[in-house]
């Protein structure tokens, strides 16, 4: 008699998908992505060694998916922001409260870049950053609005990476990261006097 527990344990999950995602996100937040490994996610979610394979083919398949996510999360994050400054505290936001993410979205090496659903999620990620770089004064924009938003995202990004990698932590101390941020870009964006 085949024991009915064990049974449905390895050949059914009622949302495998999101079981993967969750223990893969776990495991990148503590070990890094070079950690991942499909058997080791099935066993996690309590399923045969192949059963996540059906929903990502691979583990560059689970690294998009992982991407795509991250993307869609950043652009719901940026959304409606008041004004480019602010739209730079939430990119920072969205990494520390997504560092794993975070991770995986930006190493183009690990995923595959023409995957429709990375692709679409970058592309409004992307909206929403350049939304931010429209609605600043020409004066300081420049004429060059590509460039203000590479020098935005630079930033944001650059901020955001240091603070994830504890590079930050005497500088910033106890004060609140995002408080940090809004004070650099105060800085480094004065008026002209």
């Amino acid at each position: 008699m085949t024991n009915r527990r064990t049974s449905e344990r390895t050949y059914h999950h009622g949302d495998l998908r999101h079981a993967v995602l969750t223990a893969a996100l776990d495991v990148i937040a503590a070990e890094g992505p070079g950690a991942l490994s499909l058997r080791d996610l099935a066993r996690r979610a309590g399923v045969s060694h192949a059963a996540p394979a059906h929903h990502f083919k691979d583990r560059t398949g689970l690294l998009t998916a992982i991407a795509a996510e991250g993307y869609d999360l950043l652009a719901e994050a940026l959304a409606d922001a008041p004004e480019l400054r602010e739209r730079g505290v939430r990119y920072v936001r969205f990494g520390r409260a997504h560092p794993a993410h975070f991770q995986v979205m930006f190493q183009p090496e690990l995923l595959r870049g023409d995957d429709p659903d990375l692709v679409a999620a970058r592309e409004r990620a992307g909206e929403q950053l350049r939304a931010g770089v429209a609605e600043l004064e020409e004066t300081k924009r420049g004429d060059d609005a590509r460039l203000a938003g590479i020098a935005a995202w630079s930033l944001a990004h650059g901020f955001a990476t240091l603070l994830l990698s504890r590079n930050l932590d005497g500088p910033v101390g106890d004060r609140d990261p995002e408080d940090v941020f809004r004070a650099l870009t105060g800085l480094l964006f004065a008026p002209e006097r």
